[in-house]
């Protein structure tokens, strides 16, 4: 006999429940013996199912977040014109942003909500414009920045992910 999952894969196990033929690799052991994929009702962890409406909670708080942590971030630039400050400042906001997110949608986590704590540190990034003296200049300064919002997204998506 062969297994229902892989037809090349000959076996002597059945599932303990619908009697179907199953293979080791296709096994799931339960505390009441082996069964199938289907009998044993392995789902989604449940930190990693999403709804609509974690989504909309998550994209809400981001949104508010990324303007906080924008004014706060160009407030401090602007105050301390310190260039190497960007460094210190853009992981914090993602820090900041991935942490308020994660705890408004009930520690949930996930690829969407990943993207929407990396767009929030972007729009963050874009918020510390409204100040005198953010825009970068210079080929240098530039790169600079990308690497400093990319440092804050990646830590906005350690966090949500």
């Amino acid at each position: 006999m062969n297994c229902a999952y892989h037809p090349d894969v000959e076996t002597n196990l059945r599932c303990g429940k619908c009697d179907k033929p199953i293979c080791p690799k296709c096994m799931v052991q339960t505390p009441v013996g082996a069964r199938c994929r289907d009998c044993a009702g392995l789902d989604k962890l449940p930190t990693f199912s999403v709804s609509t409406r974690y989504y909309l909670i998550a994209t809400g708080t981001a949104l508010g977040m990324a303007i906080a942590c924008g004014a706060a971030w160009g407030l401090i630039e602007w105050l301390v014109p310190i260039f190497s400050l960007n460094l210190l400042l853009a992981p914090a906001a993602g820090y900041a942003i991935g942490e308020v997110v994660s705890v408004s949608v009930n520690r949930k986590r996930g690829t969407g909500l990943a993207v929407v704590g990396g767009i929030a540190v972007a729009v963050s990034y874009a918020v510390t414009f409204f100040f005198p003296g953010a825009l970068p200049f210079g080929l240098f300064s530039i790169i600079y920045h990308i690497i400093a919002v990319a440092l804050g997204i990646f830590i906005a998506v350690t966090r949500l992910r």
